[in-house]
């Protein structure tokens, strides 16, 4: 359920006109009322049962619960919106411009300056006093003029950001769910979503509307925010003790099923609860951080104008005295003229602009990053990008292409790629054993695509392993569905690894189908099935085997999904908890996802933006280690780990490891949220990817959570602040660009208006008190040039695009101060230029023009003041230029044609100026120029840009801008031993300098005792104490490719090449430290081998390798 545009929402009203109110009921007899009522608290079983509990629902609805509703009832359509509404919600009430601009003129500061006015102009009015009164009334009205500009301008300003804001708002509402119409299914808006519909839910779906159980297995929804139950609550009949009953809102945890929609809209209940908890947004950190700057600098406006009004007033009466002038309404008009300069100045120091510079600056990243496929739903998270100090990825979708396809298996033994020769030797039995699994066991179904094309919709690897079938000829997923009943469904799940399902085999069995990762699919199997059907048990051979090519299509970067069944009686179990042991393994297939091909290039970027990657997938590790490596993310010295490994090590080794972890496999989403929660607490800001239910912890503890809009799950998506629409990794690096630029371009203007401020402040406090008691830049070009740094400036600055360079240098500090040293360089820099420039101008300026234009100038004339004013601006104007770069780059004219607006800005603010200045007269305090004189302002204004240039020659460093992240101390860590009796316990300390490892304090160690791999370390409990280390180099044959044979041409087992191994150092078995160094070696131009650290399984006695260590060469 979403919002929909005003303008949207009066077309749907206007087309459904006309349509009376008996014709609607007599159409439909149900109204919303009655069937909102099924699903208030309490929930309405007795109503149900009164409306002819589904069949009567059907039918009073006119739908029907298999074939959903028809296609082709246009008619029928519009009277069922008509008589049951829209799955909308009408938009959030907007504030409209004329409010906007009352706002902006409740400010207190302006309300004064309003009433001086009004003084100003009827003192100028009045007949006794020195002014002409045909034009005494010109200041105040100018300063009225000017107030209502600036006002018009700033609130049109908000009007234009808080409609772009609402149409982001819009795209966020829209989603597709899964419907059934004309018997077939379908995606569709969940604004098209009607009372009568049939909707498929899957794990992880936020109910859409509310409704009625149809069907399903094992449907547990989430209901506790609704009724308080925090128990799962069981879907089904009434008739079988089930709640029937589905509420919008409410978030399916598990299991599968079809819903009959009863209520939409505002008359759902998730809809009733939202129309009532509608509340404004709040403001985003860096917001609130300006708003208080600006608070601050407004303090520092109005203390210095109280302190001139308590010099100025005294010495003006002063003056008078000792001039023996009287004191009549002429002093009055001068002392009106003092109160609002002294209050033009406050409006002068409040930066108004700061608020306005952020929000422009968020508003147009925003529209920019949705281009760019990224979706904003939290303001905040805009801000925080810019600071990312790592992210942790998702590896399918999000790394790779998510294009999937089946290329070679091991089905019953047979290794081969996926050929027709592969697919003949496998019998009858096994063809439909293995289609019917896999048909059963997924939710994808054939469908027309965005581009018109029929394929498989849903998990794209059910959709790879559903065309994988279509190679062994008549195959119909629909019509095995249709056939086979089933009694139970297991979902999958990331903790679980692997979904099953049980159907009927006979009267009195049942068959299990199950479908997973494939170590763990075939940990569960004691038996495999042959090529020609039958059954053998898996010996340690045959399970060698398989588990070789587990890890020769991971080592070649391939997804391992491991397929199974197994046949029972119905006595022997009641089957709540899937039987899943002593399955008989079916085979393994391995499916490629290829990379991006632009993901090396942005993992890349993010290293030279001081961003760390980390890979975190459910694959295993070797397939983890083979996508890292090859996307660039695993590097020299880098560490993979094991979701089990991680989540068992005790807090100090998890801290001491994480800065070298770059790759966690076989992880679930509770390893992600206990690796972005360490890394957090360790100083990160932390960027993550989920897109499952289960990620949603993960993503919301980090400091800001990517969703996948194509792949991700509702939960995952309400969990976010960002939503890739493209599911790429590329776009998250798109994300960081903006969030850096839009925290520039917050500096970019806070640099030029704090340099405005200071300049133009001093200039009208000191002016006022050492010349003619008037300040010589006048109220209304004060306020002229507010508007051009609060709202013009704004403008320029904050939609300036970004450039590569943002990534060539680490991440902005959280904790950094809004204002660097750099920054203050500059400020104070050029507010000393543009003050000397300014005073000198002030005070000696009537001789300067003189001397240079031949023309006499009196000091303290309008004249004199309207070369100073005009010089004022063009240096204001120069320094814009100079404030587009940050940093200490030398041309400011980088890329200055890229950005139109602020090229539009400038030269409109010029053209502007000009009218100001030459007809300005009376009204702006301002006399013509001539052409010489209009180029001795533009030349001193231009002082400012080579003065820049020296200015950034000043070295600076903005240590306390940079995130700083903690400091191992040694390379290699290694964990306190623990004291076994007899056994050795000081631990193998490995120097990165030697090649020879030895135990410290052990002159030598034997090589005797017992050697275990490591599958057969977990299982062998009885396995002899010994009071040695030994180590086994377990290898891969050589001829490995993906036709090959895992034995050799000569038949034997025996390696012809170390190619691929695991080594295994251990210690003793009850206390074991096992790290299963996985090898691929990469030879260089020297023809050295790399190696590659992957640390597989672990006690407390953990040892790590540093990858450059030659395990050829290890003396233990």
């Amino acid at each position: 359920m979403g919002f929909l545009s005003k303008d949207k929402a009066k077309q749907e009203e206007t087309e459904l006109e006309g349509v009376s109110l008996e014709h609607l009921q007599e159409e439909f007899p149900l109204d919303v009322t009655t069937l909102g009522k099924l699903v208030d608290v309490p929930k309405g079983f007795d109503l149900y049962a009164e409306l002819g509990h589904l069949n009567g629902l059907e039918k009073s609805l006119r739908t029907d619960k298999v074939n959903g509703l028809p296609v082709e009832e246009d008619s029928l359509k519009q009277i069922r919106i008509q008589r049951y509404s829209k799955n909308i919600l009408p938009p959030p009430p907007h504030q409209p411009l004329y409010s906007i601009v009352l706002d902006a003129l409740s400010d207190h500061i302006l309300i004064l300056l309003i009433v001086a006015a009004a003084i100003s102009i009827v003192l100028g009015s009045i007949k006794y006093t020195s002014h002409d009164p045909k034009t005494g009334w010109i200041d105040g009205v100018a300063i009225l003029v000017a107030v209502v500009i600036v006002v018009s301008v700033t609130s049109f300003n908000d009007f234009r950001n808080q409609a772009r804001f609402r149409e982001l708002n819009d795209k966020t509402s829209d989603k597709q769910v899964k419907a059934i119409r004309g018997g077939e299914q379908c995606l569709i808006s969940i604004f098209d979503v009607q009372v009568g519909d049939v909707i498929i839910l899957d794990t992880g779906d936020i109910i859409c509307a509310d409704g009625v159980f149809i069907d399903g297995h094992a449907l547990r929804c989430d209901e506790s925010s609704i009724t308080g139950e925090s128990d799962p609550i069981k879907k089904g009949h009434p008739q079988d003790h089930l709640d029937p009953f589905l509420i919008s809102g409410s978030l399916v945890l598990e299991g599968v099923g079809k819903m009959l929609v009863t209520a939409v809209g505002v008359h759902s209940f998730n809809g009733k609860t939202m129309m009532g908890l509608r509340v404004a947004s709040e403001d985003t950190p860096l917001q609130k951080k300006l708003a208080h700057l600006a608070e601050n600098i407004g303090k520092f406006g109005l203390s210095a104008a109280i302190l001139l009004l308590l010099i100025a007033i005294p010495k003006y009466f002063i003056e008078r005295k000792v001039n023996d002038t009287a004191i009549n309404s002429d002093a009055a008009s001068d002392i009106t003229k003092l109160v609002i300069g002294s209050i033009t100045i406050v409006v002068v120091a409040v930066p108004e602009g700061l608020p306005l510079a952020v929000t422009m600056a968020l508003a147009y990243g925003m529209m920019k990053m949705y281009r760019e496929n990224n979706l904003v739903r939290n303001l905040a998270s805009c801000e925080t990008m810019g600071s990312a100090t790592t992210i942790c990825s998702d590896k399918t979708g999000t790394l790779t292409q998510n294009v999937m396809t089946v290329v070679t298996g091991t089905i019953c033994g047979v290794f081969q790629q996926v050929d027709e020769e592969f697919l003949g030797r496998l019998s009858p039995t096994v063809i439909q054993i293995l289609c019917d699994g896999i048909a059963l066991n997924s939710n994808a179904y054939e469908g027309h695509s965005s581009n018109g094309k029929l394929e498989f919709i849903g998990s794209k690897t059910e959709c790879a392993l559903l065309n994988f079938c279509k190679n062994f000829g008549n195959f119909d997923y629909v019509d095995i569905r249709k056939r086979i009943n089933v009694e139970q469904l297991y979902p999958f799940s990331s903790a679980r690894k692997r979904m099953s399902v049980l159907i009927s085999n006979g009267d009195s069995q049942v068959r299990l189908y199950s479908k997973g990762a494939s170590e763990i699919v075939l940990g569960m199997s004691n038996r495999y099935i042959d090529e020609r059907g039958n059954i053998q048990p898996m010996s340690a051979q045959a399970k060698a085997m398989f588990e070789e090519n587990i890890n020769l299509f991971a080592s070649d970067a391939l997804r391992t999904i491991g397929l199974a069944y197994r046949d029972m009686d119905r006595s022997e179990s009641d089957f709540v908890e899937p039987p899943e042991n002593n399955l008989i393994f079916i085979g393994i297939v391995g499916i490629k996802d290829p990379l991006r091909p632009e993901v090396p290039d942005a993992v890349e970027q993010c290293k030279k933006a001081g961003i760390t990657v980390r890979m975190v997938t459910g694959d295993n590790i070797v397939t983890a280690t083979n996508i890292a490596r090859n996307c660039g993310i695993l590097t020299e010295g880098g560490l993979c780990m094991e979701g089990p490994v991680f989540r068992e090590l005790p807090q100090e080794e998890m801290d001491a490891i994480l800065p070298k972890l770059q790759v966690l496999a076989r992880s679930s989403p509770t390893d992600k949220q206990l690796l972005v929660g360490r890394l957090k607490d360790l100083g990160e800001v932390v960027a993550v990817t989920g897109d499952g239910t289960n990620d949603g912890p993960a993503l919301k503890l980090a400091n800001v959570g990517f969703s996948m809009g194509i792949s991700g799950t509702e939960v995952a998506i309400a969990a976010s602040d960002v939503v890739l629409l493209d599911d790429n990794f590329a776009s998250i690096v798109r994300a960081v660009l903006w969030g850096r630029n839009i925290y520039d371009a917050i500096c970019k203007f806070l640099q030029f208006q704090l340099t405005v401020n200071v300049v133009a402040v001093t200039i009208a406090f000191i002016g006022t008190l050492t010349g003619t008691g008037e300040s010589p830049l006048t109220a209304v070009q004060l306020l002229w040039v507010n508007l051009i740094m609060d709202t013009l400036a704004a403008l320029a600055l904050a939609t300036e695009p970004p450039t590569p360079e943002l990534l060539d240098r680490p991440p902005n500090g959280k904790d950094a101060p809004l204002i660097t040293k750099t920054m203050w360089r500059n400020i104070i820099g050029q507010s000393a230029l543009q003050l000397a420039i300014l005073f000198t101008l002030l005070y000696q300026g009537h001789n300067i023009y003189s001397d240079i234009t031949g023309k006499h100038v009196e000091k303290d004339s309008r004249h004199h003041y309207t070369i100073l004013f005009n010089t004022f601006v063009f240096l204001q104007l120069f320094n814009e230029i100079n404030c587009r770069i940050l940093g200490d780059n030398l041309n400011p004219f980088r890329g200055i044609f890229s950005n139109w607006i602020f090229s539009v800005v400038l030269i409109g603010t010029l053209g502007v100026q000009i009218i100001f200045v030459t007809f300005g007269d009376s009204a702006t305090s301002t006399d013509p120029l001539s052409v010489a004189e209009w180029f001795l302002c533009i030349f001193t204004g231009l002082v400012c840009m080579p003065f820049n240039v020296l200015l950034r020659l000043i070295p600076i460093k903005d240590d306390s801008s940079k995130n700083k992240r903690p400091e191992i101390s040694e390379a290699v860590y290694t964990p306190q031993p623990v004291n076994h009796g007899d056994i050795p316990t000081n631990p193998i300390k490995l120097d990165k300098e030697v090649s020879s490892v030895t135990p410290s304090g052990t002159p030598s160690i034997p090589q005797t005792g017992s050697v275990h791999t490591g599958s057969e370390l977990d299982k062998d409990e009885n396995a002899p104490l010994v009071d040695s280390y030994s180590v086994e180099d377990l290898s891969i044959p050589a001829n490995t490719g993906a036709n090959s044979n895992p034995t050799n041409t000569d038949g034997s087992n025996k390696p012809t090449q170390v190619g691929r191994g695991w080594q295994i150092i251990r210690q003793h078995h009850k206390k074991l430290v096992v790290i299963n160094a996985f090898k691929e070696f990469k030879r260089n131009q020297e023809g050295e081998p790399g190696l590659v650290d992957v640390v597989r399984r672990s006690t407390r006695n953990s040892l790590l390798l540093p990858s450059n260590t030659t395990y050829a060469n290890l003396n233990i």
